[in-house]
Protein backbone atom coordinates (compact mmCIF):
# COMPACT_ATOMS: atom_id res chain seq x y z
CA UNK A 1 0.00 0.00 0.00
CA UNK A 2 3.28 2.30 0.48
CA UNK A 3 3.26 2.20 -3.38
CA UNK A 4 0.25 3.88 -3.63
CA UNK A 5 0.24 6.41 -1.40
CA UNK A 6 1.90 8.99 -4.02
CA UNK A 7 -0.77 8.84 -6.44
CA UNK A 8 -3.45 9.56 -3.91
CA UNK A 9 -1.73 12.68 -2.83
CA UNK A 10 -1.42 13.64 -6.73
CA UNK A 11 -5.05 13.07 -7.08
CA UNK A 12 -5.24 15.21 -3.96
CA UNK A 13 -3.24 18.14 -5.14
CA UNK A 14 -5.48 17.80 -8.51
CA UNK A 15 -8.59 18.38 -6.53
CA UNK A 16 -7.14 20.93 -4.35
CA UNK A 17 -6.08 22.79 -7.40
CA UNK A 18 -9.57 22.64 -8.92
CA UNK A 19 -11.25 23.50 -6.41
CA UNK A 20 -9.17 27.05 -6.13
CA UNK A 21 -10.26 28.17 -8.95
CA UNK A 22 -13.43 29.02 -7.43
CA UNK A 23 -11.50 31.38 -5.29
CA UNK A 24 -10.42 34.95 -6.61
CA UNK A 25 -7.83 34.67 -8.93
CA UNK A 26 -7.47 38.51 -9.80
CA UNK A 27 -8.51 41.55 -7.43
CA UNK A 28 -8.80 44.81 -8.48
CA UNK A 29 -7.38 47.82 -6.63
CA UNK A 30 -11.12 49.15 -6.12
CA UNK A 31 -12.60 45.98 -4.80
CA UNK A 32 -13.15 43.85 -7.65
CA UNK A 33 -12.43 40.71 -7.73
CA UNK A 34 -12.44 37.12 -10.28
CA UNK A 35 -12.19 33.47 -10.57
CA UNK A 36 -10.27 31.59 -12.73
CA UNK A 37 -14.15 30.23 -13.87
CA UNK A 38 -14.74 33.76 -15.40
CA UNK A 39 -16.89 34.97 -12.66
CA UNK A 40 -16.56 38.68 -11.89
CA UNK A 41 -17.78 40.22 -8.72
CA UNK A 42 -17.43 43.87 -8.49
CA UNK A 43 -16.10 46.90 -11.30
CA UNK A 44 -12.62 44.50 -12.42
CA UNK A 45 -11.81 44.78 -16.29
CA UNK A 46 -12.94 41.26 -17.40
CA UNK A 47 -11.18 38.68 -18.96
CA UNK A 48 -12.93 38.00 -22.82
CA UNK A 49 -15.84 35.60 -22.19
CA UNK A 50 -15.62 32.08 -23.60
CA UNK A 51 -13.44 29.32 -23.01
CA UNK A 52 -9.89 30.75 -21.43
CA UNK A 53 -7.13 29.12 -19.69
CA UNK A 54 -9.28 29.04 -16.60
CA UNK A 55 -11.83 26.23 -17.41
CA UNK A 56 -8.08 25.05 -19.35
CA UNK A 57 -6.97 24.49 -15.40
CA UNK A 58 -10.21 22.30 -14.12
CA UNK A 59 -10.35 20.25 -17.28
CA UNK A 60 -6.83 19.06 -16.43
CA UNK A 61 -7.23 19.66 -12.77
CA UNK A 62 -9.96 16.77 -13.11
CA UNK A 63 -7.94 14.67 -15.24
CA UNK A 64 -4.95 14.71 -13.17
CA UNK A 65 -7.74 13.66 -10.65
CA UNK A 66 -8.22 10.66 -12.60
CA UNK A 67 -4.38 9.81 -13.66
CA UNK A 68 -3.39 10.24 -9.76
CA UNK A 69 -6.01 7.23 -9.15
CA UNK A 70 -5.10 5.36 -11.83
CA UNK A 71 -1.25 5.39 -10.81
CA UNK A 72 -2.40 4.96 -7.38
CA UNK A 73 -4.53 1.82 -7.87
CA UNK A 74 -1.81 0.37 -10.73
CA UNK A 75 -4.28 0.48 -13.53
CA UNK A 76 -1.85 0.94 -16.18
CA UNK A 77 1.14 2.34 -13.67
CA UNK A 78 3.46 3.60 -15.58
CA UNK A 79 1.71 5.66 -18.08
CA UNK A 80 -0.91 6.68 -15.56
CA UNK A 81 2.17 8.39 -13.73
CA UNK A 82 3.58 9.82 -16.66
CA UNK A 83 0.52 11.24 -17.83
CA UNK A 84 0.20 12.65 -14.62
CA UNK A 85 4.01 14.57 -14.33
CA UNK A 86 2.89 15.45 -17.93
CA UNK A 87 -0.85 16.84 -16.51
CA UNK A 88 0.90 18.47 -13.49
CA UNK A 89 3.73 20.80 -15.50
CA UNK A 90 0.87 21.96 -17.90
CA UNK A 91 -1.01 23.06 -14.90
CA UNK A 92 2.03 24.76 -13.27
CA UNK A 93 2.53 26.46 -16.61
CA UNK A 94 -0.79 27.50 -17.30
CA UNK A 95 -1.19 29.19 -14.05
CA UNK A 96 2.08 31.10 -14.89
CA UNK A 97 0.28 32.04 -18.35
CA UNK A 98 -2.84 33.40 -16.41
CA UNK A 99 -0.98 35.19 -13.87
CA UNK A 100 0.86 36.89 -17.42
CA UNK A 101 -2.15 37.41 -19.36
CA UNK A 102 -4.46 39.12 -16.64
CA UNK A 103 -2.27 40.47 -13.40
CA UNK A 104 -1.25 43.67 -14.92
CA UNK A 105 -0.88 47.49 -12.69
CA UNK A 106 -4.57 48.10 -11.89
CA UNK A 107 -5.13 44.08 -11.19
CA UNK A 108 -3.29 42.31 -8.79
CA UNK A 109 -2.70 38.34 -8.41
CA UNK A 110 -5.67 36.64 -6.14
CA UNK A 111 -4.25 34.28 -3.38
CA UNK A 112 -6.59 31.70 -5.55
CA UNK A 113 -4.02 31.70 -8.06
CA UNK A 114 -1.16 31.38 -5.54
CA UNK A 115 -3.18 28.34 -3.78
CA UNK A 116 -3.89 26.88 -7.77
CA UNK A 117 0.27 27.41 -8.38
CA UNK A 118 1.87 25.93 -5.63
CA UNK A 119 0.19 23.26 -5.26
CA UNK A 120 0.31 22.17 -8.96
CA UNK A 121 3.94 22.74 -8.88
CA UNK A 122 3.57 20.12 -5.28
CA UNK A 123 1.56 17.94 -7.46
CA UNK A 124 4.77 18.04 -9.59
CA UNK A 125 6.76 16.95 -6.89
CA UNK A 126 4.53 13.97 -6.16
CA UNK A 127 3.79 12.88 -9.58
CA UNK A 128 7.96 12.62 -9.88
CA UNK A 129 7.21 10.56 -6.79
CA UNK A 130 4.56 8.24 -7.64
CA UNK A 131 5.99 7.96 -10.90
CA UNK A 132 9.37 6.65 -9.70
CA UNK A 133 7.67 4.33 -7.06
CA UNK A 134 5.63 2.84 -9.73
CA UNK A 135 8.37 2.48 -12.04
CA UNK A 136 10.94 0.72 -9.38
CA UNK A 137 8.56 -2.06 -9.59
CA UNK A 138 9.18 -3.42 -12.32
CA UNK A 139 5.74 -4.60 -13.24
CA UNK A 140 4.14 -3.93 -16.67
CA UNK A 141 0.75 -3.13 -15.09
Amino acid sequence: MARALPGWLVALCALIVAVSAWLPWLTAADGGRANAIGSVVGPMPVPPPGFGVGQLVVLLASTLVVSGAMAARGISGRMASTAALAISILLVVLALWYYRLYVYPPVTAGYGLYVGGAVALLAVVLSVWAMLSTWSTGSLR
